[in-house]
Protein backbone atom coordinates (compact mmCIF):
# COMPACT_ATOMS: atom_id res chain seq x y z
CA UNK A 1 0.00 0.00 0.00
CA UNK A 2 3.13 2.18 -0.23
CA UNK A 3 2.72 5.58 -2.03
CA UNK A 4 5.45 6.05 -4.09
CA UNK A 5 8.04 7.30 -1.43
CA UNK A 6 11.22 8.21 -3.73
CA UNK A 7 14.89 7.73 -2.98
CA UNK A 8 17.43 9.60 -3.64
CA UNK A 9 20.67 7.79 -3.27
CA UNK A 10 22.70 4.56 -2.51
CA UNK A 11 22.56 5.30 1.15
CA UNK A 12 18.55 4.76 0.92
CA UNK A 13 17.70 8.62 1.75
CA UNK A 14 13.79 8.75 1.46
CA UNK A 15 12.09 12.05 -0.20
CA UNK A 16 9.42 13.18 1.71
CA UNK A 17 9.31 16.54 0.39
CA UNK A 18 8.40 15.40 -3.26
CA UNK A 19 5.28 13.60 -2.37
CA UNK A 20 1.54 15.30 -1.62
CA UNK A 21 1.65 14.91 2.28
CA UNK A 22 -1.48 16.56 2.27
CA UNK A 23 -2.93 13.57 1.27
CA UNK A 24 -3.33 11.10 4.69
CA UNK A 25 -2.88 8.49 2.92
CA UNK A 26 -0.10 9.28 1.29
CA UNK A 27 1.10 10.51 4.50
CA UNK A 28 0.07 7.29 6.14
CA UNK A 29 2.19 5.52 3.91
CA UNK A 30 4.76 7.33 4.07
CA UNK A 31 4.78 6.76 7.67
CA UNK A 32 5.27 2.74 7.00
CA UNK A 33 7.99 3.51 4.60
CA UNK A 34 9.88 5.48 7.59
CA UNK A 35 8.98 3.02 10.58
CA UNK A 36 10.32 0.19 7.68
CA UNK A 37 13.37 2.29 6.88
CA UNK A 38 14.27 2.89 10.64
CA UNK A 39 13.65 -0.90 11.74
CA UNK A 40 16.39 -2.05 8.74
CA UNK A 41 18.56 0.66 9.40
CA UNK A 42 18.52 0.18 13.24
CA UNK A 43 18.37 -3.25 13.29
CA UNK A 44 21.69 -3.04 11.36
CA UNK A 45 23.42 -0.89 13.40
CA UNK A 46 22.50 -2.77 16.35
CA UNK A 47 24.00 -5.99 15.32
CA UNK A 48 27.31 -4.52 15.34
CA UNK A 49 27.25 -3.58 18.58
CA UNK A 50 25.17 -6.51 20.24
CA UNK A 51 28.83 -8.44 21.29
CA UNK A 52 30.30 -5.59 23.00
CA UNK A 53 27.15 -4.99 25.28
CA UNK A 54 27.79 -6.53 28.76
CA UNK A 55 24.95 -4.83 30.70
CA UNK A 56 21.30 -6.63 29.74
CA UNK A 57 20.10 -2.99 31.46
CA UNK A 58 21.86 -1.05 28.33
CA UNK A 59 20.17 -3.73 25.53
CA UNK A 60 17.10 -1.92 25.18
CA UNK A 61 18.76 1.48 24.96
CA UNK A 62 21.39 0.51 22.83
CA UNK A 63 18.60 -0.52 20.27
CA UNK A 64 16.45 3.09 20.63
CA UNK A 65 19.85 5.01 19.77
CA UNK A 66 20.13 2.42 16.62
CA UNK A 67 17.00 3.30 15.27
CA UNK A 68 17.10 6.80 16.09
CA UNK A 69 20.91 6.94 14.14
CA UNK A 70 18.70 5.07 11.08
CA UNK A 71 15.89 7.79 11.46
CA UNK A 72 17.97 10.95 12.11
CA UNK A 73 19.69 9.92 7.96
CA UNK A 74 17.06 11.26 6.57
CA UNK A 75 15.08 15.35 6.60
CA UNK A 76 11.94 14.51 8.09
CA UNK A 77 11.05 18.49 7.74
CA UNK A 78 8.34 18.15 5.23
CA UNK A 79 7.03 15.70 7.10
CA UNK A 80 6.73 16.81 10.43
CA UNK A 81 4.68 19.49 8.95
CA UNK A 82 2.47 17.29 7.33
CA UNK A 83 1.53 15.59 10.81
CA UNK A 84 0.95 18.89 12.86
CA UNK A 85 -2.69 19.55 11.04
CA UNK A 86 -3.77 16.43 12.49
CA UNK A 87 -2.90 16.53 16.05
CA UNK A 88 -0.32 14.24 15.33
CA UNK A 89 2.97 13.80 17.01
CA UNK A 90 5.66 15.69 14.58
CA UNK A 91 8.53 13.55 16.06
CA UNK A 92 10.32 16.34 17.25
CA UNK A 93 10.34 14.80 21.44
CA UNK A 94 11.11 11.01 20.24
CA UNK A 95 14.10 10.26 20.89
CA UNK A 96 14.19 7.97 24.33
CA UNK A 97 11.23 6.20 22.17
CA UNK A 98 11.61 6.14 18.57
CA UNK A 99 9.28 3.05 17.36
CA UNK A 100 6.95 3.74 20.23
CA UNK A 101 6.00 7.61 18.65
CA UNK A 102 6.01 6.37 15.35
CA UNK A 103 3.58 3.49 15.86
CA UNK A 104 1.88 5.44 18.08
CA UNK A 105 1.40 8.33 15.36
CA UNK A 106 1.18 5.52 12.39
CA UNK A 107 -1.95 3.67 14.77
CA UNK A 108 -3.80 7.06 15.10
CA UNK A 109 -3.75 8.22 11.10
CA UNK A 110 -4.28 4.34 10.19
CA UNK A 111 -7.73 4.61 12.38
CA UNK A 112 -8.26 8.41 10.50
CA UNK A 113 -7.54 6.82 7.08
CA UNK A 114 -9.71 3.85 8.06
CA UNK A 115 -7.01 1.36 6.96
CA UNK A 116 -7.14 -2.19 7.43
CA UNK A 117 -5.70 -2.96 11.25
CA UNK A 118 -3.67 -6.15 10.28
CA UNK A 119 -1.31 -3.18 7.76
CA UNK A 120 -0.76 -1.34 10.83
CA UNK A 121 1.97 -1.94 14.22
CA UNK A 122 0.24 -2.19 17.01
CA UNK A 123 -0.85 0.87 19.20
CA UNK A 124 2.32 0.64 22.26
CA UNK A 125 0.79 0.83 25.70
CA UNK A 126 1.33 3.57 28.24
CA UNK A 127 3.96 1.85 29.80
CA UNK A 128 6.19 0.75 26.81
CA UNK A 129 5.79 4.73 25.53
CA UNK A 130 7.30 6.13 28.76
CA UNK A 131 9.85 3.40 28.86
CA UNK A 132 13.21 5.41 27.50
CA UNK A 133 12.50 8.41 29.53
CA UNK A 134 12.04 6.00 32.94
CA UNK A 135 15.42 4.27 31.75
CA UNK A 136 17.01 7.85 31.13
CA UNK A 137 15.51 8.30 35.05
CA UNK A 138 17.20 5.19 36.46
CA UNK A 139 20.57 5.70 34.64
CA UNK A 140 20.80 8.76 36.24
CA UNK A 141 20.16 7.61 39.46
CA UNK A 142 22.97 5.00 39.10
CA UNK A 143 25.60 7.58 38.70
CA UNK A 144 24.35 10.24 41.02
CA UNK A 145 21.45 9.67 43.30
CA UNK A 146 17.68 9.29 44.16
CA UNK A 147 15.80 12.24 41.64
CA UNK A 148 14.52 14.21 44.16
CA UNK A 149 10.97 15.72 44.51
CA UNK A 150 11.69 19.57 43.82
CA UNK A 151 14.01 18.85 40.97
CA UNK A 152 15.35 16.57 38.57
CA UNK A 153 18.84 18.32 37.56
CA UNK A 154 21.46 17.86 39.75
CA UNK A 155 24.04 19.97 40.53
CA UNK A 156 27.60 19.68 40.42
CA UNK A 157 30.43 21.74 41.92
CA UNK A 158 34.00 21.74 41.40
CA UNK A 159 35.64 21.78 45.37
CA UNK A 160 38.06 24.15 46.07
CA UNK A 161 41.21 23.53 48.01
CA UNK A 162 39.51 25.08 51.26
CA UNK A 163 37.14 21.83 51.32
CA UNK A 164 39.89 19.95 52.61
CA UNK A 165 40.27 22.03 55.82
CA UNK A 166 36.81 23.94 55.95
CA UNK A 167 34.06 21.47 57.14
CA UNK A 168 31.16 24.09 57.53
CA UNK A 169 32.26 24.98 54.15
CA UNK A 170 30.95 21.75 52.13
CA UNK A 171 28.53 21.53 54.91
CA UNK A 172 26.91 24.55 53.67
CA UNK A 173 27.01 23.85 49.89
CA UNK A 174 25.51 20.19 50.77
CA UNK A 175 22.59 21.84 53.02
CA UNK A 176 22.34 24.10 49.65
CA UNK A 177 22.03 21.62 47.32
CA UNK A 178 24.98 20.14 45.89
CA UNK A 179 24.44 16.90 44.28
CA UNK A 180 27.86 15.83 43.22
CA UNK A 181 31.24 17.10 44.23
CA UNK A 182 34.17 17.17 41.73
CA UNK A 183 37.99 16.90 42.62
CA UNK A 184 40.29 18.13 39.46
CA UNK A 185 43.14 15.81 40.13
CA UNK A 186 44.94 18.90 37.76
CA UNK A 187 45.31 20.40 41.21
CA UNK A 188 46.14 19.49 44.89
CA UNK A 189 46.81 15.74 46.22
CA UNK A 190 46.02 12.57 47.50
CA UNK A 191 46.14 13.72 51.26
CA UNK A 192 43.73 16.88 50.30
CA UNK A 193 41.54 14.66 48.21
CA UNK A 194 41.19 12.10 50.86
CA UNK A 195 40.26 15.06 53.47
CA UNK A 196 37.77 16.57 51.14
CA UNK A 197 36.10 13.61 50.37
CA UNK A 198 35.88 12.77 54.10
CA UNK A 199 33.91 16.34 54.42
CA UNK A 200 31.47 15.25 51.82
CA UNK A 201 31.05 11.89 53.29
CA UNK A 202 30.30 13.64 56.80
CA UNK A 203 28.51 16.59 55.51
CA UNK A 204 26.12 13.73 53.65
CA UNK A 205 25.86 11.70 56.89
CA UNK A 206 24.63 15.31 58.89
CA UNK A 207 22.32 16.25 56.83
CA UNK A 208 20.97 13.48 54.99
CA UNK A 209 20.96 14.33 51.77
CA UNK A 210 23.12 12.23 48.98
CA UNK A 211 26.28 13.67 47.69
CA UNK A 212 28.39 11.49 45.08
CA UNK A 213 32.07 12.64 44.74
CA UNK A 214 33.24 12.68 40.84
CA UNK A 215 37.12 13.00 40.69
CA UNK A 216 38.64 13.91 37.27
CA UNK A 217 41.55 12.90 35.54
CA UNK A 218 43.79 15.36 34.38
CA UNK A 219 44.16 14.24 30.60
CA UNK A 220 46.85 14.82 28.16
CA UNK A 221 45.60 18.46 27.84
CA UNK A 222 48.79 20.60 25.95
CA UNK A 223 49.68 24.22 27.83
CA UNK A 224 52.25 26.68 27.53
CA UNK A 225 54.93 26.15 29.97
CA UNK A 226 57.45 28.80 30.63
CA UNK A 227 56.84 32.04 28.60
CA UNK A 228 59.10 34.84 27.74
CA UNK A 229 58.99 38.17 25.74
CA UNK A 230 61.18 39.83 23.52
CA UNK A 231 62.91 42.83 25.23
CA UNK A 232 60.53 44.83 27.33
CA UNK A 233 57.03 44.12 25.78
CA UNK A 234 54.51 42.14 27.68
CA UNK A 235 51.80 42.04 25.33
CA UNK A 236 51.33 40.20 22.27
CA UNK A 237 49.72 41.64 19.52
CA UNK A 238 48.05 40.28 15.68
CA UNK A 239 50.28 39.65 13.01
CA UNK A 240 53.40 39.07 15.53
CA UNK A 241 55.16 35.97 15.93
CA UNK A 242 55.20 32.96 18.91
CA UNK A 243 58.24 30.13 18.76
CA UNK A 244 56.37 27.01 20.68
CA UNK A 245 59.40 25.30 21.67
CA UNK A 246 59.84 21.66 22.63
CA UNK A 247 62.04 22.74 25.84
CA UNK A 248 61.77 25.62 28.09
CA UNK A 249 62.97 28.75 26.04
CA UNK A 250 66.21 30.61 26.56
CA UNK A 251 65.95 34.21 27.45
CA UNK A 252 69.05 35.37 26.09
CA UNK A 253 68.66 36.86 22.26
CA UNK A 254 64.53 35.84 21.94
CA UNK A 255 63.89 38.28 19.02
CA UNK A 256 59.88 37.28 19.44
CA UNK A 257 57.56 35.78 21.92
CA UNK A 258 58.63 32.04 22.71
CA UNK A 259 57.20 29.31 25.20
CA UNK A 260 57.73 26.10 25.48
CA UNK A 261 54.88 23.28 24.85
CA UNK A 262 54.04 21.10 27.95
CA UNK A 263 53.47 17.70 25.56
CA UNK A 264 56.48 18.07 23.14
CA UNK A 265 55.53 15.33 20.99
CA UNK A 266 52.17 17.38 20.00
CA UNK A 267 54.73 19.91 18.13
CA UNK A 268 55.57 16.56 15.93
CA UNK A 269 52.16 15.89 14.76
CA UNK A 270 51.00 19.16 13.19
CA UNK A 271 51.34 21.01 10.08
CA UNK A 272 52.16 24.64 8.03
CA UNK A 273 48.50 26.31 7.94
CA UNK A 274 46.76 24.64 10.77
CA UNK A 275 45.43 26.54 13.57
CA UNK A 276 46.45 26.94 16.86
CA UNK A 277 44.41 28.52 19.78
CA UNK A 278 45.73 29.48 23.05
CA UNK A 279 44.04 30.74 26.74
CA UNK A 280 40.68 28.99 25.60
CA UNK A 281 40.68 30.69 22.27
CA UNK A 282 41.71 34.50 23.74
CA UNK A 283 44.47 34.19 21.18
CA UNK A 284 44.22 32.97 17.48
CA UNK A 285 47.52 31.97 15.64
CA UNK A 286 48.53 29.84 12.45
CA UNK A 287 51.26 27.98 11.59
CA UNK A 288 53.63 29.84 10.07
CA UNK A 289 56.72 26.80 9.64
CA UNK A 290 58.29 24.20 11.78
CA UNK A 291 61.95 24.00 12.32
CA UNK A 292 64.20 22.42 14.70
CA UNK A 293 63.96 24.93 17.45
CA UNK A 294 59.92 24.43 17.53
CA UNK A 295 56.02 25.52 15.85
CA UNK A 296 56.80 29.22 14.56
CA UNK A 297 52.84 30.60 14.92
CA UNK A 298 52.01 33.87 13.56
CA UNK A 299 49.41 35.88 15.30
CA UNK A 300 45.66 35.91 13.95
CA UNK A 301 43.31 36.85 16.66
CA UNK A 302 43.94 39.18 19.42
CA UNK A 303 42.82 42.27 21.72
CA UNK A 304 43.33 45.55 20.55
CA UNK A 305 45.07 46.11 23.85
CA UNK A 306 47.65 42.81 23.14
CA UNK A 307 46.91 39.59 25.11
CA UNK A 308 49.39 38.73 28.10
CA UNK A 309 51.04 35.23 27.20
CA UNK A 310 51.09 33.25 30.85
CA UNK A 311 52.24 29.97 31.99
CA UNK A 312 49.74 26.90 32.29
CA UNK A 313 47.25 28.77 29.59
CA UNK A 314 45.71 25.73 27.26
CA UNK A 315 46.80 24.91 23.48
CA UNK A 316 44.34 23.76 21.10
CA UNK A 317 45.03 22.20 18.00
CA UNK A 318 41.82 21.89 16.13
CA UNK A 319 42.63 21.39 12.53
CA UNK A 320 45.17 18.42 14.00
CA UNK A 321 44.01 14.94 14.57
CA UNK A 322 46.57 14.91 17.79
CA UNK A 323 47.15 10.59 18.61
CA UNK A 324 47.76 11.31 22.24
CA UNK A 325 47.27 8.87 25.23
CA UNK A 326 44.32 9.92 27.02
CA UNK A 327 45.97 8.52 30.45
CA UNK A 328 48.88 10.62 31.14
CA UNK A 329 51.39 8.72 33.36
CA UNK A 330 50.18 11.31 35.97
CA UNK A 331 46.76 10.03 35.53
CA UNK A 332 47.93 6.38 36.01
CA UNK A 333 49.26 7.39 39.52
CA UNK A 334 45.97 9.05 40.29
CA UNK A 335 43.90 6.28 39.66
CA UNK A 336 45.66 4.20 42.25
CA UNK A 337 43.42 6.75 44.39
CA UNK A 338 40.53 7.50 42.11
CA UNK A 339 39.45 3.78 41.74
CA UNK A 340 39.14 3.36 45.38
CA UNK A 341 37.68 6.58 46.64
CA UNK A 342 35.47 8.13 43.62
CA UNK A 343 32.03 7.20 42.95
CA UNK A 344 32.73 8.96 39.70
CA UNK A 345 35.74 9.12 37.11
CA UNK A 346 35.52 11.88 34.86
CA UNK A 347 37.71 11.13 31.66
CA UNK A 348 39.05 13.86 29.97
CA UNK A 349 40.24 14.23 25.98
CA UNK A 350 38.67 10.25 25.57
CA UNK A 351 38.13 10.78 20.84
CA UNK A 352 37.38 7.01 20.68
CA UNK A 353 35.88 3.57 22.03
CA UNK A 354 39.73 2.21 22.75
CA UNK A 355 40.05 5.11 25.08
CA UNK A 356 37.23 4.04 27.16
CA UNK A 357 38.65 0.47 26.61
CA UNK A 358 41.64 1.38 28.33
CA UNK A 359 40.21 3.35 30.92
CA UNK A 360 38.15 0.22 31.83
CA UNK A 361 41.10 -2.25 31.58
CA UNK A 362 43.12 -0.10 34.01
CA UNK A 363 40.00 0.55 36.76
CA UNK A 364 39.20 -3.59 36.54
CA UNK A 365 43.56 -3.98 37.23
CA UNK A 366 43.11 -1.85 40.53
CA UNK A 367 39.78 -2.90 41.83
CA UNK A 368 38.88 -6.36 43.49
CA UNK A 369 37.61 -9.11 41.37
CA UNK A 370 33.75 -9.14 40.54
CA UNK A 371 33.07 -5.67 42.57
CA UNK A 372 31.53 -3.44 40.23
CA UNK A 373 33.36 -0.29 38.05
CA UNK A 374 32.70 3.06 38.98
CA UNK A 375 30.30 5.29 36.66
CA UNK A 376 32.41 6.79 33.78
CA UNK A 377 31.75 10.54 32.70
CA UNK A 378 33.47 11.32 29.48
CA UNK A 379 34.12 14.86 28.55
CA UNK A 380 33.34 15.59 25.09
CA UNK A 381 35.97 18.12 23.84
CA UNK A 382 36.97 17.41 19.94
CA UNK A 383 35.61 17.16 16.61
CA UNK A 384 36.51 13.38 16.87
CA UNK A 385 34.95 12.77 19.71
CA UNK A 386 31.93 14.15 18.72
CA UNK A 387 31.87 11.82 15.51
CA UNK A 388 32.63 9.00 17.63
CA UNK A 389 30.00 9.56 19.84
CA UNK A 390 27.64 6.63 19.31
CA UNK A 391 30.34 4.14 19.91
CA UNK A 392 31.80 5.68 22.78
CA UNK A 393 28.36 5.43 24.46
CA UNK A 394 28.29 1.58 23.52
CA UNK A 395 31.36 0.79 24.59
CA UNK A 396 31.26 2.82 28.01
CA UNK A 397 27.44 2.14 28.90
CA UNK A 398 27.59 -1.29 27.34
CA UNK A 399 29.44 -2.07 30.54
CA UNK A 400 29.14 -0.03 33.44
CA UNK A 401 26.93 3.27 34.37
CA UNK A 402 28.06 6.29 32.20
CA UNK A 403 27.21 9.70 31.11
CA UNK A 404 28.70 12.68 29.02
CA UNK A 405 29.58 15.83 29.92
CA UNK A 406 29.70 18.96 27.55
CA UNK A 407 32.75 20.76 27.79
CA UNK A 408 31.75 23.60 26.24
CA UNK A 409 35.26 25.66 26.69
CA UNK A 410 37.37 22.95 24.68
CA UNK A 411 34.58 22.13 22.60
CA UNK A 412 33.75 25.65 21.56
CA UNK A 413 37.64 26.05 20.67
CA UNK A 414 38.19 22.84 18.64
CA UNK A 415 34.68 23.20 16.51
CA UNK A 416 34.13 27.02 15.97
CA UNK A 417 32.06 29.08 18.78
CA UNK A 418 29.55 29.38 16.09
CA UNK A 419 28.55 25.81 15.82
CA UNK A 420 28.21 25.29 19.89
CA UNK A 421 24.87 25.88 20.17
CA UNK A 422 24.49 23.26 17.12
CA UNK A 423 26.93 20.03 18.80
CA UNK A 424 25.43 20.48 22.13
CA UNK A 425 21.53 20.33 20.65
CA UNK A 426 23.02 17.04 18.69
CA UNK A 427 24.89 15.86 22.01
CA UNK A 428 22.04 16.30 24.09
CA UNK A 429 19.68 14.56 21.34
CA UNK A 430 22.02 11.37 21.00
CA UNK A 431 22.52 10.65 24.62
CA UNK A 432 18.73 11.11 25.55
CA UNK A 433 18.34 8.42 22.63
CA UNK A 434 20.97 6.42 24.24
CA UNK A 435 19.12 7.15 27.98
CA UNK A 436 22.61 8.27 29.09
CA UNK A 437 22.26 11.46 31.35
CA UNK A 438 24.42 15.21 30.12
CA UNK A 439 26.18 17.14 32.30
CA UNK A 440 26.36 20.71 30.74
CA UNK A 441 29.25 22.23 32.13
CA UNK A 442 31.70 25.48 31.47
CA UNK A 443 31.43 28.91 32.68
CA UNK A 444 27.73 28.14 34.07
CA UNK A 445 26.79 31.71 36.32
CA UNK A 446 30.52 32.03 35.87
CA UNK A 447 30.14 36.08 36.75
CA UNK A 448 27.96 34.80 39.91
CA UNK A 449 30.73 32.68 40.88
CA UNK A 450 33.46 34.78 40.54
CA UNK A 451 32.01 38.13 41.03
CA UNK A 452 28.65 37.68 43.13
CA UNK A 453 26.71 39.23 40.46
CA UNK A 454 25.46 37.42 37.16
CA UNK A 455 25.05 38.49 34.00
CA UNK A 456 21.63 38.37 31.98
CA UNK A 457 22.74 35.87 29.51
CA UNK A 458 24.24 33.41 32.14
CA UNK A 459 20.83 33.35 33.57
CA UNK A 460 19.18 32.34 30.49
CA UNK A 461 22.23 29.63 30.25
CA UNK A 462 21.77 28.37 33.43
CA UNK A 463 17.79 27.81 32.83
CA UNK A 464 18.35 26.19 29.72
CA UNK A 465 20.41 23.66 31.18
CA UNK A 466 17.41 22.28 32.67
CA UNK A 467 17.34 19.76 29.28
CA UNK A 468 20.54 17.87 30.79
CA UNK A 469 20.64 15.79 34.07
CA UNK A 470 23.16 17.51 35.32
CA UNK A 471 24.63 20.99 35.41
CA UNK A 472 28.15 22.02 36.14
CA UNK A 473 29.27 24.89 38.81
CA UNK A 474 33.18 25.91 39.05
CA UNK A 475 34.67 27.42 41.86
CA UNK A 476 34.65 30.63 43.23
CA UNK A 477 34.37 32.89 46.38
CA UNK A 478 30.28 33.11 46.04
CA UNK A 479 30.02 29.49 44.83
CA UNK A 480 27.40 29.29 47.81
CA UNK A 481 25.18 31.48 46.89
CA UNK A 482 25.65 30.03 43.02
CA UNK A 483 24.48 26.78 44.49
CA UNK A 484 21.30 28.48 45.89
CA UNK A 485 20.41 30.67 43.07
CA UNK A 486 21.06 27.54 40.43
CA UNK A 487 18.75 25.72 42.65
CA UNK A 488 15.62 28.13 42.09
CA UNK A 489 16.15 28.59 38.53
CA UNK A 490 15.95 25.13 38.13
CA UNK A 491 13.08 24.15 40.21
CA UNK A 492 11.01 27.03 38.47
CA UNK A 493 12.33 25.66 35.36
CA UNK A 494 10.94 22.41 35.86
CA UNK A 495 7.18 23.46 36.19
CA UNK A 496 7.95 24.78 32.37
CA UNK A 497 10.12 22.35 30.11
CA UNK A 498 10.58 18.71 30.94
CA UNK A 499 14.13 18.05 28.29
CA UNK A 500 12.64 19.47 25.02
CA UNK A 501 9.20 19.32 25.94
CA UNK A 502 7.08 22.46 27.73
CA UNK A 503 5.27 22.04 30.36
CA UNK A 504 1.85 24.01 30.46
CA UNK A 505 0.84 25.01 33.85
CA UNK A 506 -1.38 27.86 34.66
CA UNK A 507 0.21 31.12 33.65
CA UNK A 508 0.44 33.48 36.71
CA UNK A 509 1.92 36.89 35.34
CA UNK A 510 -1.36 37.43 33.49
Amino acid sequence: MFAPVLVRNKDSILDFASLDLSNPTILLAALQHLRQSVVVGGQAIFEQWRSRIERQAFRKSCLNLSYYLALRRHDLRALQTALMPWGLSSLGRLESRVLPNLDAAIATLGSVCHADPHSLPSRPIVEKFFEGEQLLQLNTEDIFNKTKATRRVRIMLTLPTEAASHYEFVRDLVRRGMDCARINCSHDNADIWKAAIDNVRLAEAEIGNSCKVLMDLGGPKPRMGVAIAPNTKQRIFRDEYLLLTRTPPAIVGATCFQANCTLPEVLDQVQVGEAVWIDDGHIGARIESITEEGVLLRVTHASSKGNKLLPDKGLNFPDTDLNLSPLTEKDLQDLDFVAIHADIVGYSFVQEPADIELLQRELRARLPERSPLPAIVAKIETPKAVRNLPELIVQAAGKQPFAIMIARGDLAVEIGYQRLAEIQEEILWLCEAAHVPVIWATQVLENLVKKGIPSRAEMTDAAMAERAECVMLNKGPFIADAVTILDDVLTRMETHQMKKTPQLRALRSW
